[in-house]
């Protein structure tokens, strides 16, 4: 315990398995995952209240897809609606580029994008948050010590009137954003990526609900690039860059932001103002992620522009793949290095998303003439060329951490995908999505009876990590009926086998995409072992490679865990 920590006082219910500081949306999505598995949470959160306005804007279909497992996928619809189409234009109004989403059921059986209330949505991360006995949460106290124990950590917190409280955890994760406690006390400062640009944001709440085309739009005009996006059912968003020469002071008025806002046709008769503020778009990465059982995810990590909506969402997916890790590590079951695993996926998985906003960012905040009708120029060429070609996607499969790989170390096919989420129905049950209907955790999904591919040690292992065994079927039933009756007898009563129907076709669809010649010994993939992130651990071709898969994630897990 450190010196400053000696008279803090200490209750047995300040001892939790996790200690989370900062109780924005990455935090509670964190609480709440962690809470829903049983294990003990503790959020500490400077901020007497929650905040009431909104900052992000939209979040991914994997982030919808995170955020029901985090318990508000009922809420989603109300605080959130699909984005929509998203154009750029010149300052003339000729079209630059053009991003379509999917509106309905993407991948991941969500819109590709959703523009969302944010403080709608976090009222709902923490309504569920308080549902959860194990799940505590300690307004309006800040971190002002942490020492690491041999066994946990030790986090002393103080109260606005000067109360003084130790807490006590195995472990702790700073989701306090760029200014993060647990970043400094890690000792691996930001590293500035070279783009910073101030920008003016005017939130509206308008009178009528009009419709917007494009919903969003960038105007990449020289003489002030601006943006207008939807931020969620009811709510609307204007962003005006500040020029060279302009001053924070002068620009974050209610005077400037409705003067700003006629550009647009925008005017007080048309809605009231939320608020105006001037924030700084910027790029930065943190080198380290993690010192001992010292951890950092979100903002306290990483931070991006906006201009490709992946800052949340980047947020959202660190903490996704590191609670079924950091729940693996409590029950004993691997080891700690596992946790290093979080840091090499997260933080080369989040590399794509920064540069990609970086590059979009560098097109609309171009501010020279000249260089901005060079722009403009390329890219209406470009896109009246490929006017029919889908946008590139901006998710990436995982390259490193824990993948199934051949004997050099390289990814073997399939490995690293985000699994689809299709509509599925299980044992002649109702029609949900795959996540709802087989439940969270590891799956062993598979055209084949898993039963009959694995051995009883596979099985068992299976078992204790909590794995589902899925026997996946067309959707006519043909492609597994015969073997299913024949294996009744001989399964039914010894393993726990769903029958999942694939309703749309789109798992099976996923599965014949990763074979062919390329693929896993030229042949079709029929199982994938999906790790609880919703990302492929590996896929198989038969039933040798099926418990190879087993075998491989056995090892990896059990290879440093604590012997009994």
């Amino acid at each position: 315990m450190s010196a400053s920590a000696t008279s803090d006082a200490w209750w047995p219910d300040d001892e939790a398995d996790l200690l989370v500081v900062g109780y924005g949306p990455v935090g509670q999505v964190l609480a709440n995952l962690m809470a829903l598995r049983g294990r003990r949470v503790i959020v500490v959160e400077r901020h007497a209240r929650p905040y009431t306005m909104p900052r992000a804007v939209a979040f991914d279909g994997e982030a919808a897809r995170i955020l029901a497992a985090a318990g508000v996928a009922d809420h989603l619809a109300s605080v959130g609606e699909p984005s929509g189409d998203y154009m750029w234009r010149n300052g003339a109004g000729q079209d630059l580029l053009y991003i379509g989403a999917a509106e309905e059921h993407g991948r991941n059986g969500w819109p590709e994008s959703t523009s969302m209330y944010q403080p709608g949505l976090e009222s709902a991360l923490i309504a569920r948050g308080e549902e959860l006995p194990q799940l505590t949460v300690l307004r309006g106290y800040e971190a002002v010590d942490l020492t690491e124990t041999g066994d946990g950590v030790e986090l002393a917190v103080e109260s606005r009137d000067g109360e003084r409280r130790l807490l006590r955890g195995r472990w702790i994760v700073g989701c306090d954003g760029a200014n993060s406690f647990v970043r400094r006390r890690i000792g691996s400062p930001a590293v500035d990526l070279g783009f910073h640009h101030e920008w003016l944001i005017c939130d509206m709440v308008l009178h009528d609900r009009r419709e917007f085309v494009p919903n969003n739009l960038q105007i990449c005009d020289p003489a002030r690039p601006r943006t207008q996006v939807s931020a969620g059912p009811g709510h609307r968003r204007w962003e005006f860059m500040l020029l060279p020469g302009e001053r924070k002071e002068e620009m974050d008025t209610a005077e400037t932001a409705w003067r700003l806002l006629e550009l647009c046709g925008i005017t007080p008769e048309d809605g009231v103002m939320e608020r105006h503020a001037v924030y700084a778009f910027q790029a930065s990465t943190v080198k380290e992620w993690r010192s001992g059982r010292l951890l950092i995810a979100g903002d306290a990590a990483h931070l991006m522009p906006p201009f490709a909506g992946q800052g949340m969402s980047s947020g959202f997916r660190d903490v996704a793949n590191l609670v079924w890790k950091l729940d693996l590590v409590l029950s004993g079951f691997a080891g700690e290095s596992l946790l290093d695993t979080y840091v090499e996926e997260r933080r080369a998985h989040v590399q794509h998303a920064i540069g990609m906003s970086v590059n979009l960012g560098k097109v609309i905040c171009q501010t020279d003439a000249k260089a901005a009708a060079d722009r403009d120029e390329v890219m209406i060429a470009t896109r009246e060329r490929n006017l029919a070609r889908p946008q590139q996607s901006p998710f990436q499969p995982l390259t490193k951490g824990l993948l199934n790989r051949d004997e050099k170390g390289r990814r073997r096919p399939g490995s690293g995908d985000q699994v689809p989420q299709p509509r599925v129905s299980a044992d002649g049950g109702a029609v949900g999505l795959f996540d709802e209907v087989v439940g969270q955790g590891f799956a062993f999904v598979s055209r084949d009876d898993p039963a009959e591919l694995l051995d009883a040690g596979q099985r068992e292992f299976l078992a204790r990590l909590g794995a589902r065994l899925v026997w996946l079927r067309d959707a006519d039933g043909t492609e597994t009926a015969g073997r299913r009756d024949a294996a009744a007898g001989d399964v039914r009563g010894r393993v726990d086998v769903l029958d999942v129907v694939d309703v749309e076709g789109t798992f099976t669809a996923y599965l014949d995409g990763i074979g062919g010649a390329a693929g896993i010994g030229g042949t079709r993939a029929r199982t994938v072992l999906v790790r609880p992130d919703t990302y492929v651990y590996g896929a198989a071709a038969d039933r040798a490679s099926a418990g190879l898969l087993v075998d491989g994630l056995r090892e990896r897990l059990t290879a440093s865990a604590p012997v009994a």
